[in-house]
């Protein structure tokens, strides 16, 4: 790992918080009503507090300024950017949690990753333990690992790189990352599960593109999706040129 690259990302991914933190939380709102709201998390804010940088913004502090008691359903990952559904009320927060742990919600994702795959379709099942080590890894065990399952298109195909879709039916820690470096393709930029090192994008490259779920509401099922980073997609431009 190079440690001038490391650097760089990390000073990269700190004006990206910076710049988010000091516009209004109405540019993050991709719908909002009475019982949700539907965010476009950018890279490199968390969630919830950082237990390391506890007085960084994250995104339900920002959310609670505006809107007042927000109710997390769901995560993505502080590095992760796309759309997430929080709840305005109690039984909004009921409903969808209830939709997430039956696995009632469909999830995509994008994500950019080095090499170009033969296959068309691939559904990865490796079993996965989490918190391994002091990097905190994500690890294939076939042994004590729990069952996880992503299944994968290729949506486009670069030259060394492909962009491909990516839908999980679990939700373990890091499932995509390690999922896609296990069938052979780490994600462009995720240098902790055996990328290269890239001047292309400052974290590893993947989006949270849409969720469908069932409005708690009016019980219609509702599909919404966030249009791509500038970092996400500068890198596609990029990419698309050396094809």
């Amino acid at each position: 790992m190079n440690p001038v690259m490391e650097a760089k990302k990390t000073m990269i991914l700190a004006g990206t918080i910076a710049r988010v933190s000091s516009i209004s939380t109405k540019k993050l709102i991709l719908h909002e009503d009475e019982e949700l709201l539907i965010v476009n998390k950018p890279a490199g804010m968390p969630v919830l507090p950082d237990g390391w940088e506890k007085d960084a913004p994250y995104l339900v502090k920002l959310l609670e300024e505006q809107y007042g008691k927000t109710w997390v359903v769901h995560r993505l990952d502080k590095i992760t950017s796309g759309v997430m559904v929080m709840a305005r009320t109690a039984e909004a927060h009921r409903a969808l949690s209830m939709q997430f742990e039956q696995h009632e919600v469909q999830k995509v994702y994008h994500a950019i990753v080095v090499g170009v795959p033969e296959w068309d379709q691939l559904t990865a099942r490796h079993p996965l333990r989490v918190d391994v080590g002091h990097s905190h890894r994500t690890v294939v065990d076939h042994s004590k690992g729990k069952s996880s399952e992503t299944a994968f298109r290729v949506l486009e195909r670069h030259t060394g790189t492909s962009l491909l879709e990516a839908i999980p039916g679990t939700g373990r820690t890091h499932q995509i990352r390690v999922h896609a470096y296990a069938i052979g393709f780490s994600l462009l930029g995720d240098t902790l599960y055996s990328a290269p090192a890239t001047d292309l994008i400052a974290r590893p490259a993947l989006h949270a593109q849409s969720l469908t779920f069932t409005h708690p509401a009016s019980g219609e099922r509702v599909p919404f999706s966030a249009p791509y980073p500038d970092d996400f997609q500068t890198a596609l431009e990029k990419l698309l040129l050396l094809a």
